[in-house]
């Protein structure tokens, strides 16, 4: 009865404890949002839900656009001005729905920014516990400091970027998957297609390896849920499939450099197509030769693959943003984690050091490249270093992953 007593005070002290950080986080939220306006990439989305919810007007609509251009400029876009389109598929009003219900935008704004940060606590935890790492206490602060508040968890909070919970879902998703908890891993992944281009490449492997290791559940529940997430579109606007496409096809011309063969090109004008198509060429390959070899792996192969299968999905030449790269965040904790348990006691310096480098690195290349026009616009250097820091890391620690004697998978060092 006395230890029933003290776990419900201790879930009470829990539960007060976390209203107060999400009251704290929201209140600096709004404070910042009242002074900085902005937040266009949930901007868009705001709008476009409840154009839709209240008055039944397409979000993919130019009367839409027009709305969503004149909250952010005061006045329908000009010149080099983003267009601000909604480019989603239409089930992804299901995550911004409760958000859209909130009449002032500014607080509505803040409460997205407080569950994207959330999202980057929660990430964090699921992935130190995929990689079987338990760093002591003052280091897993670090790491959590860090993924709130290093260049791409920043500039995605700051902007609204969806990206963030899709990053968190999908290490929920890979968790689930080691557990064998397939039917939530499977609808979980059908919704991290709200931003298709982002896992374009990784569920062509999960259906795969999952058909090799006769994960049935999971391949149903992905499909059934995607084709319920499609079917309710088309209950609610009978071709949104079509205008979607439409938007999509629209939105490169107006987005600055969205591959990393675009962004090259900024030096070497002229030669975007001989490095778009060996850039996709020499990746392809390489993304090819890798699923095929683990095929019938175990899951920290997969995982592997899976990770390599992210990275290289930003720069095979697929429409992308470096504000999505927070997606490559798993990654980077597997690699330090890794070298944390196989150097043992030069594992937390190696980890620290990392992270340093990471943190202010990112932070000065944007600092010191960033471009001037209706807002701060970063450079597209930016494509570069995260990408290829993940891609390194990633082949250093191969051997010590896909090995079965090697024990540096599978709990603390």
């Amino acid at each position: 009865m006395e230890l029933r007593r003290n776990r419900n005070i201790q879930w009470v002290i829990v539960f007060l404890l976390g209203t107060l950080i999400v009251a704290g986080f929201t209140w600096v939220n709004y404070s910042f949002s009242k002074n900085n306006p902005g937040g266009n990439d949930f901007l868009v989305h705001y709008v476009g839900t409840r154009s839709f919810l209240l008055e039944g007007v397409s979000p993919y609509s130019d009367e839409v656009a027009i709305r969503i251009q004149t909250a952010a400029y005061g006045h329908p876009a000009q010149g080099d001005e983003h267009e601000l389109r909604v480019a989603y598929p239409l089930y992804s009003i299901i995550v911004f729905l409760p958000f859209s219900l909130i009449k002032n935008y500014i607080f509505a704004r803040a409460v997205w920014m407080t569950a994207l940060e959330l999202a980057l606590i929660i990430m964090a935890f699921v992935v130190m516990n995929l990689a079987g790492w338990k760093p002591p206490l003052w280091m897993q602060g670090v790491i959590l400091l860090f993924s709130l508040t290093w260049y791409h968890a920043i500039r995605g909070v700051v902007n609204g970027n969806a990206v963030i919970l899709i990053a968190m879902m999908l290490s929920v998703v890979f968790l689930l998957m080691r557990d064998n908890k397939d039917r939530l891993a499977g609808f979980l992944l059908a919704i991290t297609t709200i931003k298709p281009q982002l896992v374009v490449l990784l569920i062509p492997l999960i259906i795969i390896w999952s058909l090799y290791q006769k994960r049935w559940t999971l391949i149903k529940w992905f499909f059934g849920t995607m084709a319920a997430c499609i079917l309710i579109g088309i209950i609610l606007i009978p071709n949104w499939i079509l205008q979607n496409l439409w938007e999509i096809l629209k939105y490169p011309a107006y987005n600055p450099a969205g591959t990393l063969a675009a962004a090259l090109s900024e030096w070497s004008p002229g030669l975007e197509s001989p490095l778009k198509w060996g850039i996709f060429i020499a990746l392809g390959v390489l993304l090819l030769y890798e699923w095929w070899t683990g095929r019938k792996g175990s899951f920290e192969r997969f995982l592997w693959v899976a990770f390599l299968t992210l990275t290289i999905s930003q720069w095979i030449g697929i429409q992308t943003d470096p504000g999505n790269f927070i997606i490559l965040f798993p990654a980077i904790i597997l690699i330090i984690s890794i070298w944390d348990k196989r150097w043992k006691a030069k594992g937390t310096i190696i980890v620290s050091s990392t992270l340093a480098v990471l943190f202010f690195g990112l932070w000065f290349l944007f600092i010191m490249t960033i471009q001037k026009s209706y807002q701060p616009i970063q450079n597209p250097v930016m494509f570069i270093p995260l990408p290829a820091i993940t891609l390194f890391g990633l082949y250093w620690i191969k051997w010590w992953v896909i090995t079965p004697a090697r024990s540096y998978w599978i709990g603390s060092k």
